[in-house]
């Protein structure tokens, strides 16, 4: 009777082992199923956030933009920024249908070297698109988030002859109010 309870015995032990071996097995598969799920679809998880980082090293600086004698798509923007975040895919959209016609400026409201044009064009909320004519007249002004097909109208009228200034503003933005210390930046978002 000893020799039957130590086999069964040391039968359990090994069926312990097995299992734990198992379970630590189908974890470290799980583990790794994840992390290479992350990798490759890291993009699409961050596509719009990379969008706007990248925004600012693709933008024409302004003032050879109001100078080389293109209209001027100028997008007030941040990186924290929601809706500029939804609006990135169809930005860069827009930047790559465009970009041989028209300078695509893009000014980080974050960043104290663009108070000027933050304040010259009454930035309050973001995301703001500011249309330009080629000869720099302010055409159209989008404040918040915005249809494509508007955009795009207006973009193809920048190349007509005279249009009336033009501002569409929607609720879904985000606000930047004035700092005292200095001058212009994001204190809420909507």
């Amino acid at each position: 009777m000893f020799l039957v309870s130590d086999k069964l015995i040391v039968q359990s032990e090994s069926q312990e082992q097995i299992l734990k071996l198992n379970i630590k097995t189908i974890l470290i598969l799980i583990i790794s199923i994840v992390i290479v799920s992350f990798l490759l679809f890291k993009n699409f998880f961050f596509k719009s956030t990379y969008l706007l980082k990248s925004f600012g090293e693709l933008s024409v600086d302004p003032e050879v933009a109001f100078t080389n004698n293109k209209p001027t798509f100028m997008e007030f923007y941040a990186e924290w920024c929601e809706v500029c975040k939804e609006m990135a895919p169809q930005v860069s959209a827009f930047k790559d249908e465009y970009e041989k016609d028209i300078n695509f400026v893009f000014l980080n409201v974050d960043n104290q070297k663009w108070g000027n044009y933050i304040q010259k064009y009454a930035v309050s909320g973001i995301p703001q698109v500011n249309l330009f004519d080629k000869k720099g007249n302010l055409v159209s002004t989008f404040i918040g988030k915005q249809d494509e097909m508007k955009i795009r109208e207006s973009i193809h009228n920048l190349e007509k002859e005279k249009k009336p200034y033009e501002e569409i503003i929607n609720s879904e933005i985000s606000t930047i109010q004035e700092d005292k210390n200095y001058g212009v930046s994001p204190r809420s978002h909507g």
